[in-house]
């Protein structure tokens, strides 16, 4: 991750990267440290694929330690903006005219972004395309392919983008 770059997070993104640092830190490394000490206790480590499995998953643990406090380090929680504006943090069901069809997005800050939940990056092209526009506007997304045009028919700023549909 970039020095320096900001993490644009929703308030919801930024309190689950807290809650899996906290989990990782209080209860992972206790638990490793556990499954490290009993395989130990086996004897010859050698040839001792439970410490081996045990120091692997320990070193995963700490590299994503890093990742996290890395992101958090940067993370900065949007603004609401102007009421009714669109911004990370907000549900956005769309027309998309090219296609003759209607898309639902949730849209989020790019470490938080995941396609097959909806969940759109503010830096994706329709991210960007978005932002600060209402619900009746209609905005182009240029492609490799061609500009793409898109009928906001609602923004919503939504309580909680990481409870998606799946989740209910």
């Amino acid at each position: 991750m970039a020095e320096g770059k900001k993490n644009l997070l929703t308030r919801e993104g930024l309190n689950k990267y807290e809650a899996e640092l906290e989990d990782l830190k209080v209860n992972q490394r206790k638990q490793i440290a556990a499954e490290i000490k009993e395989a130990r206790e086996q004897g010859d480590l050698s040839e001792n694929a439970e410490y081996d499995a045990a120091k692997d998953k320990q070193r995963e643990i700490e590299e994503r330690i890093v990742e996290l406090e890395a992101l958090l380090k940067n993370a900065e929680v949007v603004d609401e903006g102007e009421e009714g504006e669109i911004n990370i943090g907000y549900k956005v069901k769309l027309y998309d005219v090219d296609a003759d069809e209607e898309v639902e997005y949730y849209l989020v800050g790019s470490s938080e972004a995941n396609s097959l939940e909806g969940k759109i990056s503010n830096e994706s092209p329709l991210g960007q395309a978005l932002i600060h526009h209402r619900a009746g506007e209609t905005v182009t997304v240029e492609t490799a392919e061609g500009p793409l045009d898109f009928r906001i028919d609602e923004a919503v700023k939504y309580s909680n983008v990481n409870d998606t549909e799946e989740d209910k």
